[in-house]
């Protein structure tokens, strides 16, 4: 499987955003919320949410690009043919990239069970 991350893999329309959040699945963990629902594809694709309350946009960015990178490392644990939408939680402001691994990997595990 590919390690890259392509705009095929992304959810980036507001109506597929909100279908997610009004049918799928909710999880929450310590450093996000996430939003779990199967698509018509066989590709898992990932939406991210940062609201202003979370940060200023550094720290925004900043979650964005490690949630996207965990996505990117470790698709390959993720069920076939979801969309996720993930909500940033302000705590992933101060954390590492190995602890929003590990909790994204669980997330990705907890994801692929009903």
């Amino acid at each position: 499987m590919s390690a890259d991350f392509p705009k095929s893999d992304r959810i980036l329309a507001r109506d597929l955003f909100r279908r997610v959040y009004e049918n799928g699945r909710k999880i929450q963990f310590k450093y996000f919320t996430a939003f779990v629902l199967p698509n018509k594809t066989d590709k898992s694709r990932l939406g991210i949410t940062a609201t202003r309350k979370m940060g200023n946009s550094v720290e925004r960015n900043r979650c964005r690009r490690l949630l996207r990178e965990a996505f990117r490392r470790n698709k390959w644990l993720a069920p076939a043919g979801v969309d996720i939408v993930i909500n940033v939680r302000r705590s992933l402001v101060s954390a590492g990239y190995r602890d929003l691994e590990v909790e994204f990997t669980t997330f990705l595990e907890k994801a692929g069970k009903k």
